[in-house]
């Protein structure tokens, strides 16, 4: 009884060790997005800025269109997510249920390719984008981030695909339910959080990417927020610190907006399928 508390205890200090790693950056970045210009430069920085101010709010949306490049992220990012799930779901769906040699091929093409360095494929993808004359246009940039987020997607569906009992839909077919019947009443609703959550996954991918957003946006108007958020940095690479943890705080927002959105579908959507199954 004793080792396994002290186990349980070791976990959970563990597990509080790593959340303050992760959340060390980004209470840092709450801090300093509301810290003046003065405590910015002391040589004793503190937690708790002394003297709060919205100071470096005003002059971020004063220096760089940030809504207009929130606008363009949202716009990207969201297109992304549905398209990739539209695609993602059917294409999950065959390659869980109908195993094959080419549905294993295709798997293990999937996972290698995630290994990929964007600059490998980035020539290529320009000179395509330019014959098809989508160069510097957000549906280019929605393109790339459904071909980018696709294989991931359909390889994190399938295994959700896997998890549901084909005796379900078995039971469907000896009711008299056909096929498409069978799939958007009994497979749906329990895919429900594997698609929530692949949709999360290729938001934030999309609202996150800067790469490809650099080179395929040329115009400012159509520049998302990574991209913008450079612009913070001085031609010597000096950055204006407040500023930009002020505009860097407001791009993690959405992010986690919908991350908290989607959290409750996925936990809800476990439950009710837990319960249908």
């Amino acid at each position: 009884m004793r080792t396994s508390r002290a186990g349980r205890a070791g976990q959970y200090l563990a597990l509080l060790g790593y959340l303050v790693f992760l959340a060390f950056p980004f209470l840092w970045l709450i801090s300093t997005a509301f810290k003046p210009a003065r405590e910015l430069g002391s040589l004793h920085p503190t937690w708790i800025p002394r003297d709060p101010t919205l100071a470096n709010f005003r002059q971020a949306f004063d220096e760089q269109p940030l809504l207009q490049a929130a606008g363009n992220s949202l716009a990207a990012a969201a297109g992304a997510a549905l398209i990739c799930v539209a695609i993602a779901t059917p294409m999950a769906y065959v390659m869980a249920r109908h195993r094959t040699r080419l549905t294993t091929a295709a798997t293990g093409w999937v996972v290698v390719s995630q290994a990929f360095p964007f600059v490998l494929v980035i020539i290529p993808l320009f000179l395509v984008l330019r014959n098809l004359r989508m160069i510097n246009s957000l549906s280019g940039l929605v393109l790339v981030y459904v071909v980018w987020s696709l294989p991931f997607a359909l390889w994190m569906l399938a295994g959700y695909v896997r998890a549901v009992p084909g005796e379900l839909e078995e039971a469907a077919a000896v009711d008299g339910a056909g096929r498409v019947r069978t799939l958007l009443s009994v497979v749906a609703p329990l895919l429900a959080p594997g698609i929530a959550a692949t949709a999360l996954f290729a938001f934030i991918t999309a609202w996150n990417e800067f790469f490809f957003a650099l080179v395929l946006l040329k115009t400012p108007e159509k520049q998302t927020l990574p991209v913008v958020l450079t612009h913070f940095l001085g031609a010597e690479g000096v950055a204006d610190l407040g500023p930009l943890a002020a505009a860097a705080f407001l791009a993690t927002l959405p992010s986690l907006v919908v991350f908290a959105l989607i959290q409750r579908r996925i936990t809800g959507g476990m439950a009710a399928g837990a319960v249908k199954a």
